[in-house]
């Protein structure tokens, strides 16, 4: 059976779906739309999700790919009692989030650097967040936000997996 974990649940996924990008697959059979479609081509990092840990652009990953992998969206983020993951809440308080286009891919992506550096250096967001495009912050607010989750994170002793589904 074709399974992909997504926010903690496993799903079934049909052989007609394998080719579909996993973006596709999620905003139009899964009903997650977090992950937005910027340009199709791996690019601005609108679409990004986290597979296996791992910030992956999912306009470019097939379904048939992400078989058998555990994969999070924006939607996975928020704890079980509606409160926003630190991320999501340090790039609001830090005013990076104005149109709220680019917002999933960037809080996704945010995930995945503390997931593997919990204590990220201004130089490595900046690095990191390169491949995300934004037309509106300027991005010294993200990189602002994505500093003050770690910071959030590390002082309350969280996982960046706390909240996660």
């Amino acid at each position: 059976m074709n399974t992909i974990t997504i926010n903690g649940k496993g799903v079934a996924v049909r052989d007609d779906q394998l080719g579909l990008t996993l973006m596709e697959y999620l905003r139009e059979h899964r009903f997650l739309k977090g992950a937005k479609n910027g340009c199709a081509k791996g690019l601005c990092g609108s679409c990004t999700v986290v597979m296996d840990d791992k910030a992956v652009r999912s306009c470019r990953t097939t379904v048939e790919k992400a078989l058998g992998t555990s994969v999070i969206t924006v939607e996975g983020m928020e704890y079980p009692d509606g409160r926003l993951h630190p991320i999501q809440q340090a790039l609001l308080d830090c005013g990076a989030v104005q149109c709220g286009f680019c917002t999933p891919g960037m809080v996704m992506a945010a995930y995945a650097l503390l997931l593997r550096e919990p204590s990220p250096d201004r130089e490595l967001i900046r690095k990191t967040m390169r491949g995300n495009l934004c037309r509106c912050t300027g991005y010294q607010q993200i990189v602002d936000g994505v500093e003050l989750a770690a910071k959030i994170i590390r002082d309350q002793g969280l996982s960046p997996k706390a909240g996660c589904l």
